[in-house]
């Protein structure tokens, strides 16, 4: 597996000088380290050498969950150089000298690559940052590495294994090492359970942030498609993808999509987001859920096993201590009319995006288009297909263009019955301010023969509809993490954050992980 030589260079003195002479990081949220950073007790340097330990010793090492693809050569420069900023003129704001971690589908103009975890698009070196991180980077906060996901976003196979890439391996849950970590953000979701950095950022298209920030006892936010620009980032579909935090803290969640949020000439998609986006830390309300009317999808506790259920049910009566009108929903309607046609429009979006992206951000590879990455798959099948093939991206490359009457009509569906005659339906009937659900089932083992388990999860509607879904950790069912999940009306974050933080704050049901090898007796 090609990587950038020395990425993973970090002098055994110097983690040692980083364990034991560092502020202590596990579980620090951003807060806390600009606390520490504000007082002199701590550097940005100091802080990037602290997490390269803890990535040493707890990625590459020990239990060896694999979460991080490559490390970024220039973090401690530019750490360094953070410093002295500060210094001289003081933080930029809250991410001043954070460090943070990407999904390796998100473009970065460093000595970085980006290959959605394929064979095919290693020496892929972006010409331009994505338009989030050149955000992130004016905001002060260290680029520190890139995460391992499932490879292209999980859009190659319909019995693919979650968290695995071709280029980057398996990457293991934290909180049993036998266990899938679900996707495609599975990376960015283990190096956050595990303190590898500060925050990170996940990519969503259905599930992909929020089912796994769930099964590593995450808070993970998955934004109203058009609030966070999309430019630069390996696409899936339009109509669907953004990228979203990933989180130990709402408030540090908050913190990441202030940054990230905002109005982008190279995605028009985000046209209104200058019109919604706030300081979303100010959304971060105790008395958040008092006299909110939520809307309870039964089919959602019906769907999951009782351990899932059980939790979740048992988190209901924090919302309800706190203020909350809870109001039993049978279901989220029409759902079952968008199930078969969500797939049609991913795939045709998918053929259309992906070479736009190459060309633009990846012109000097020879991968030019989708056809090019199935025929390098076929040719490189012993590694790229050793565990599932590719007939996603051949039905997708089978595919017609964005002016095909069956994608129309499917892309209209999609929005009809997940929007207006879905989730609005559903909050406008009962006159609910958002909807609650668990977000999905525990963590599978991970199997390369049979491909994911991952059962019912409460992801589609919102991801269809593009509307924001927040999950926040609820608890542990046989030492698993579970998700609750908030979900609401299109540009509702402000709601839903104020929501999720009061739940949060009420019920403490985040704990770091053991590593143990597995949670199954003996």
């Amino acid at each position: 597996m090609s990587m950038t030589s020395g990425l993973f260079a970090v002098s055994q003195s110097e983690a040692t000088v980083a364990v034991t002479k560092s502020f202590e990081v596990a579980e620090a949220s951003i807060a806390d380290l600009q606390e520490a950073m504000s007082r002199g007790g701590l550097t940005s340097l100091q802080l990037v050498n602290t997490y390269l330990a803890r990535i040493k010793s707890i990625d590459k090492a020990g239990p060896k969950i694999n979460s991080i693809i490559e490390l970024n050569p220039d973090a401690k420069a530019i750490a360094a150089n953070l410093d002295r900023e500060r210094k001289a003129k003081g933080p930029r704001g809250p991410l001043h000298g954070i460090p943070v971690l990407l999904k390796d589908n998100v473009a970065t103009a460093d000595r970085m690559q980006t290959t959605a975890g394929s064979l095919a698009l290693l020496g892929a070196i972006a010409v331009k940052d994505a338009s989030i991180v050149q955000k992130l980077r004016d905001a002060g906060a260290v680029i520190l590495g890139k995460t391992n996901l499932s490879e292209w976003a999980n859009i190659r196979s319909t019995r693919s294994t979650s968290g695995w890439s071709a280029r980057g391996g398996l990457t293991k849950s934290p909180y049993a090492l036998d266990r899938n970590t679900s996707g495609s953000s599975s990376g960015s979701a283990s190096s956050m359970a595990a303190s590898l950095a500060a925050v990170a950022v996940g990519t969503e298209t259905d599930g992909s942030i929020t089912s796994p920030a769930s099964l590593a006892s995450l808070v993970g936010i998955k934004p109203t498609v058009g609030l966070v620009s999309r430019a630069g980032i390996i696409p899936i579909a339009s109509s669907q993808d953004t990228a979203g935090p990933m989180t130990r803290s709402v408030a540090d969640a908050a913190a990441l999509l202030t940054v990230l949020a905002g109005t982008d000439v190279q995605d028009p998609a985000t046209r209104d987001a200058d019109k919604h986006r706030q300081d979303y830390s100010r959304s971060l309300d105790l008395n958040g859920l008092r006299g909110k009317r939520i809307g309870v999808v039964r089919s959602q506790f019906n769907g999951q096993s009782d351990l899932v259920a059980g939790v979740v049910e048992a988190e209901l009566a924090v919302l309800k201590s706190q203020g909350a009108v809870l109001v039993d929903v049978t279901e989220i309607p029409n759902t079952a009319k968008y199930a078969d046609s969500e797939l049609t429009v991913l795939l045709f979006e998918l053929k259309a995006s992906l070479s736009q992206y190459l060309a633009t951000y990846a012109p000097a590879s020879p991968i030019k288009s989708l056809a090019d990455v199935i025929a390098f798959n076929q040719k490189n099948s012993a590694k790229e297909m050793s565990h599932f093939a590719q007939e996603l991206f051949v039905s997708a490359q089978a595919k017609g263009d964005l002016d095909s009457q069956e994608y129309k009509d499917a892309l209209a569906n999609n929005l009809k019955f997940s929007q207006e005659q879905g989730i609005d339906k559903v909050l406008t009937e009962n006159q609910l301010d958002a909807l609650v659900a668990p977000t999905g089932e525990l963590a599978w083992l991970t199997d390369f023969i049979h491909g994911d388990s991952s059962g019912n999860s409460f992801t589609t509607p919102a991801a269809v509809a593009g509307y924001p879904h927040i999950t926040v950790p609820a608890g542990f069912a046989k030492g698993l993490p579970c998700g609750i999940s908030f979900v609401g009306k299109a540009w509702s974050e402000p709601t839903l954050i104020a929501m999720a933080y009061a739940y949060e704050q009420a019920s403490r049901r985040r704990r770091p992980p053991s590593y143990v090898r597995t949670v199954n007796p003996p």
